[in-house]
């Protein structure tokens, strides 16, 4: 069963840890049935399809999602000295494959790290889930540490807020004024924030202690990547967003995503693709801040974060 901390253990188990992510599709053919897991077998309208398969068609076909965790996991492990895994949602490698793998490697005792920092039922809700399913069908013995979020977690806050000092002034020098900028996150439905999600208020206070570290005064939340459906999703979106700082005269903008720990398709579409083409549509130029990927402040966040669950769970034992 999978419990939020693991009880202290004695002998000699090693711990691993293991990366979710949402996954994503490696190449366009690949589209359709990336969708059906994503929604859970119930399949999309046609011009939704051929909309999102235009979406990727535009990053190159494919998701570079699934290297970027890979080299995350890989620089993990390094800094760790554990093994550390990835697990996907909704493609390959699935987390209940990865779950059997951790079952052969003899681990059985895991830190369980989702790659989205504010936790909503939406994303990490639906991990967990996954998570608890696969264990329960190929590895009920193995004690789980999960960690529900890690939005405000220092070195993850310096990672982001680094990126953003660094765009700023490079967009700053070449618009030769201040930039405003927009700090993103992915939307999710209202209804769910009406439910007492917490996801909202965790994205507002991951912004605010970007901006605070940062020393960043000009700047707006919204949210992006809004769902293709009827039901109303959270804002303001970032059009809207721009929509007023056209109004008030600016030219220039620059996007944070926080939400986000690598580049995928929300980055490299919604963002590089189509909202620097809306901005450019109403005359402002649109700058982005550099995804952390690689960045040795997020690969330094999530260690504190795994080591942190371990000395919980081991009481005064050194992991």
């Amino acid at each position: 069963m999978l419990a939020d901390s693991v009880q202290s253990h004695e002998g000699p188990d090693r711990w691993g840890v293991l990366l979710l992510a949402h996954g994503a599709p490696d190449k366009l053919e690949d589209i359709p049935e990336f969708l059906l897991n994503v929604c859970g077998g119930r399949p999309l309208p046609a011009p939704v399809v051929e909309e999102i398969t235009h979406r990727y068609a535009q990053i190159g076909g494919g998701s570079p999602l699934l290297h970027h965790t890979r080299g995350q996991a890989e620089a993990l492990a390094a800094r760790l000295n554990r093994p550390v895994y990835v697990g996907m949602r909704n493609w390959r490698p699935f987390i209940a494959d990865t779950v059997k793998e951790i079952s052969r490697d003899g681990v059985k005792r895991l830190v369980v790290l989702c790659l989205a920092p504010q936790n909503s039922r939406t994303s990490v809700g639906l991990y967990r889930s996954y998570l608890a399913n696969a264990l329960e069908q190929t590895a009920s013995f193995m004690a789980v540490a999960f960690v529900e979020s890690w939005h405000d977690q220092p070195q993850f806050i310096r990672a982001l807020a680094e990126k953003l000092c660094i765009a700023l002034d490079r967009a700053q020098a070449a618009a030769g004024t201040e930039v405003p900028v927009i700090l993103t996150a992915h939307s999710v439905p209202e209804k769910t924030i009406a439910a007492g999600d917490p996801y909202e208020l965790q994205v507002r206070q991951t912004m605010a202690r970007v901006v605070a570290a940062a020393g960043c005064a000009h700047w707006q939340a919204a949210f992006q990547s809004q769902g293709m459906t009827a039901e109303p999703w959270i804002g303001p979106s970032v059009e809207s967003v721009i929509d007023q700082l056209a109004e008030a005269g600016h030219r220039h903008v620059l996007i944070a995503p926080v939400g986000f720990v690598a580049d995928h398709v929300e980055v490299l579409y919604d963002i590089d693709i189509a909202f620097r083409g809306y901005a450019g549509q109403k005359g402002l130029t649109l700058w982005r801040t550099e995804s952390l990927n690689d960045s040795p402040l997020l690969i330094e966040a999530l260690a504190a974060v795994a080591e942190e669950q371990i000395r919980l769970a081991t009481g005064s034992r050194r992991p």
